[in-house]
């Protein structure tokens, strides 16, 4: 017999993808007119290699987020943090649903037991392909843990049991399509400005999860690794990842407007 929480869960999805649907239809598919960026961790919550994380995903993001806003004028750029605060998970995705975004980019920096890890990898909502996409998504879902009455707040979800992130992974979106094009198109753009990309995942991150309207998680590459970490660390890399990201949304933007 299924427990509560195992019956709950599918219910919640379900309501989510209805509702996703319904947002969806209350708006123009050919429009890209509002971008919601979210800078990883934050805070009480440092990511991984002892804050490098939070401090370089935010950087990253108030990069990007310029960018956007000085060339192309028509597009309001909604930021979930633009300091050192914490956001809840759930929080960053009611802003980009409040917001009535047409697009949700959650930027971090990656990190493996072994430093020969590297390069750049675009998630969107879906199945854990491998054991290692499993274990980024437990890690990047733990900090729900650090949030008051998490159970509560996450209908009874567990970032510790393998079970429920399967459960959690099995959710496909209304914005499935929309998502792996522009993730395809943000790993496109790492290779022509130089960095190494290691392809477009699936994975169950909970900071998409609840988002209606297509969304992705960046991991701009590896602290863990020597040369990722140089580049990361310096202005000019993380421009460079900005750089590459904001090119993305441009071809994506323009692609989807073209099609009015």
């Amino acid at each position: 017999m299924l427990s509560k929480n195992k019956i709950t869960l599918p219910l919640l999805l379900l309501a989510t993808i209805l509702f996703s649907f319904s947002t969806w239809e209350s708006k123009s598919l050919n429009e890209v007119k509002k971008i919601v960026i979210d800078a990883g961790h934050g805070g009480k919550d440092p990511g991984t290699a002892g804050g490098k994380e939070k401090r370089y995903a935010l950087d990253i993001a108030l990069r990007l987020g310029e960018k956007i806003e000085k060339q192309l004028k028509g597009v309001e750029v909604v930021y979930t943090r633009k300091s050192d605060v914490f956001i809840p998970l759930n929080e960053r995705a009611a802003i980009a649903n409040r917001e009535k975004a047409d697009l949700f980019i959650s930027i971090h920096c990656n990190a493996f037991k072994s430093s020969h890890a590297s390069g750049t990898e675009t998630y969107v909502m879906g199945l854990h392909k491998t054991e290692a996409n499993l274990d980024l998504a437990k890690r990047e879902n733990n900090v729900i843990l650090m949030e008051d009455n998490y159970s509560k707040s996450y209908k009874g979800f567990n970032p510790n049991s393998p079970l429920a992130h399967i459960m959690l992974a099995n959710y496909q979106s209304a914005f499935m399509n929309q998502s792996m094009d522009f993730a395809s198109r943000v790993e496109n753009q790492f290779v022509r400005h130089g960095n190494k990309s290691r392809g477009v995942k699936q994975a169950g991150f909970l900071v998409i999860w609840e988002t209606t309207m297509p969304s992705v998680l960046i991991e701009t590459g590896y602290l863990s690794n020597p040369e990722d970490a140089r580049k990361l660390g310096s202005e000019q890399g993380r421009d460079n990842i900005a750089e590459a990201i904001y090119k993305a949304f441009y071809s994506y933007k323009s692609d989807i407007e073209q099609n009015q």
